[in-house]
């Protein structure tokens, strides 16, 4: 319901406002004040604020003096503008009964008063032409109700005598004068606008004082004596009137709602209540369906997840397998490379080329150069020969895997998968410099026929070394029985000489007799000959193909030993690129699962919504029955019956 006030400016009709809402909402003092219309209705907020036309923005209720003042009008408002006051329903009752309070400015300030009545008077329920009681009743104030009669048909109408504390200075004349605005409001009401009877007419016109009412009350609400502070005699009176104003203002909203308002009000709560029935049962269907659907999607992601899990732990151990597999193949390939390499070794060494002196310190530099030649040949021939095929394998293997973790992932996921690394390269450290790191050479000259060297060839260079030594292989730890084998023998024959020493002279004396001294001559100068040759043609040379051989012999002995751990080097290599491959594919896999583990718990939770948007709509559906049920019995009440 909506309640317009209007009157003449400095009439008080912001200030019968304040006293209807029991504090000072709205701006009022004297003079012109009120600059704008100014609607009062309630909210259910615990604070009061304001919005304007031109903003929705919140405003603190104290910039009303700022907005709607008109010595400090807000420049953006006019006569004709609109600001909407929010006041809490629990601070005042009138307004919890969605009751609209509307203040305007003077009806003597504009010439627009048609524009006002068109934006804010047409939809008014009630009006209350706020007067003053020192003066009578002005042409202004009734051309306005003219004019809103021509375009409201009998508007409803209350007439207010305020300041009518002012006639206790002169009450020689105070029933005079009430009975002179008496008669002229009910002439005005009943025969000029013909809006109420002359019998209804008198009940619609009051005289008070509201600024003493809202002092008042202010003060009764600050535990104040209400009569307390500059109130004029007899305002217990005028207190009562006002109340009365209220009362019969009241009643007459309610009747009014009943007529006007609520028997529309209850037509369209029956047509809201259909609607809210038919909306409630669409909701109910749609929610069903989609519940179905979740729980259809619900349940595929599980037998996804499922899925992905059982066929992960099953690639999995076909993965470990071929892993195994293949490092078995790398392992062989490296051994059967460097076994190879080993045998091809003299060659190898044969092929270095480098300037070779005897001398101690070009001796040190001419074995590095050829450790690095050594190793880089034989480093070279085994990336030759293993690394291509090898690094075949493994992309073929990586490649593997990404296929078979493919369809295992979501479309988001598969995404991010990567070709196989191409950054992975096959190395082989073997150390030669440290496994070499205790070769001597001996390339002193040694006689071919010399018993050093008959030795030699009979033993062989390593055992004749320990023969010659007098070392005993008992001694030596880790030596195997052959070689304690060889060395026993080559000791025996060492004894066997040194016990046919006595007998050289007996057997020389039986040749010397035998063939003669030429013979022996002869024989003793071939080989002095032949001494001297080797001992002649023993260059550097010489000494170079000496030393390779020694050190090819030297070299090999080591790189047999380190074979097994080469090749198991370069197999864990694989191992760890073909693992770490996997690791991360796995990591992808735990990324799509943990993609439909939330898909799932998603979906759950969608269903609960969906569960429970149905059990609301068929409370709402029973609430819109009930609400019909309950309008039924009003409008048998109150509304058939008037």
């Amino acid at each position: 319901m909506k309640v317009a006030f209007f009157g003449r400016t400095s009439n008080g009709k912001s200030t019968v406002i304040n006293a209807m809402l029991r504090d000072r909402v709205l701006p009022s003092g004297i003079g012109h004040t009120t600059n704008c219309f100014l609607r009062v209705e309630g909210t259910d907020r615990e604070d009061a604020y304001l919005t304007t036309e031109v903003s929705n923005e919140r405003r603190s209720i104290m910039t009303v003096n700022q907005l709607a003042h008109a010595l400090h009008m807000d420049p953006t408002l006019d006569s004709g503008s609109l600001v909407k006051v929010l006041w809490p329903k629990s601070r005042c009752a009138l307004l919890r009964d969605d009751l609209v309070l509307m203040d305007s400015p003077g009806t003597d300030v504009t010439l627009e008063l048609d524009s006002w009545i068109d934006k804010f008077c047409l939809d008014a329920d009630v009006f209350v032409l706020v007067g003053n009681a020192e003066s009578t009743l002005m042409n202004t104030e009734k051309l306005f109700f003219h004019k809103v009669s021509e375009r409201i048909s009998k508007p409803n109408i209350f007439v207010l005598h305020n300041r009518w504390d002012a006639s206790v200075t002169e009450p020689e004349y105070i029933d005079e004068v009430r009975k002179q605005h008496l008669d002229r409001c009910v002439s005005f009401l009943a025969e000029e606008l013909k809006v109420v009877s002359l019998d209804e007419a008198a009940g619609r016109i009051f005289f008070v004082s509201a600024k003493e009412v809202l002092i008042s009350r202010m003060q009764r609400a600050q535990g104040m004596p209400e009569t307390g502070g500059a109130l004029a005699e007899g305002f217990q009176e005028r207190l009562r009137e006002f109340q009365r104003f209220e009362r019969t203002f009241e009643e007459f909203i309610s009747q009014s709602a009943v007529k006007t308002k609520f028997e529309q009000h209850t037509v369209r709560a029956w047509q809201i209540s259909e609607a809210i029935k038919a909306v409630m049962d669409a909701i109910n269907i749609a929610s069903a369906d989609r519940k179905i659907c979740c729980l259809e999607e619900r349940e595929e992601q599980r037998d996804r997840l499922d899925f992905v899990r059982g066929q992960i732990n099953r690639l999995t151990d076909n993965v470990r397998e071929k892993i195994k597999t293949l490092t078995e193949d790398v392992c062989v390939k490296v051994t059967t490379a460097m076994s190879d390499q080993i045998h091809s070794l003299p060659v190898l060494v044969e092929e270095f080329r480098a300037d070779f002196n005897p001398t101690q310190e070009t001796l040190e530099l001419y074995k590095a150069k050829l450790l690095q030649h050594v190793e880089e040949r034989i480093i070279g021939c085994l990336a030759h020969r293993c690394s291509i095929s090898i690094l075949r394998d493994i992309k073929d293997a990586q490649r593997h895997m990404i296929d078979s973790v493919r369809p295992l992932l979501s479309l988001t996921v598969q995404e991010q998968l990567s070709a196989p690394s191409t950054t992975f390269e096959l190395t082989y450290d073997l150390g030669i410099a440290a496994l070499c790191a205790d070769f001597r050479e001996n390339i002193e000259f040694q006689f071919s026929l010399g018993w050093t060297a008959l030795v030699t060839r009979f033993l062989g260079a390593y055992n004749a070394r320990r023969a010659l030594s007098g070392t005993d292989p008992r001694l030596q730890e880790g030596s195997s029985i052959k070689n304690e084998m060889v060395v026993s023998v080559a000791t025996g024959l060492v004894s066997v000489t040194s016990r046919a020493s006595m007998t050289v002279l007996i057997i020389g004396g039986v040749v010397w007799r035998s063939v003669g001294w030429r013979v022996i001559a002869l024989s003793l100068s071939l080989y002095g000959l032949l001494y001297l040759y080797e001992k002649f043609t023993w260059t550097n040379a010489s000494r170079e193909r000496v030393l390779k051989r020694q050190f090819t012999e030297h070299a090999a002995h080591r790189l047999r030993a380190v074979i097994p751990v080469s090749s198991s080097a370069c197999s864990q290599q694989v191992y760890k690129e073909l693992a770490a491959t996997f690791s991360r594919l796995t990591q992808r896999v735990d990324l799509s699962e943990a993609e439909l583990e939330g898909n799932i718990r998603q979906l759950s939770f969608r269903i609960q919504r969906l569960e429970n948007i149905q059990r609301r709509s068929k409370a709402f559906r029973n609430r819109a029955t009930e609400l019909e049920t309950q309008l039924e019995a009003f409008s048998v009440q109150y509304l058939q019956g008037n």
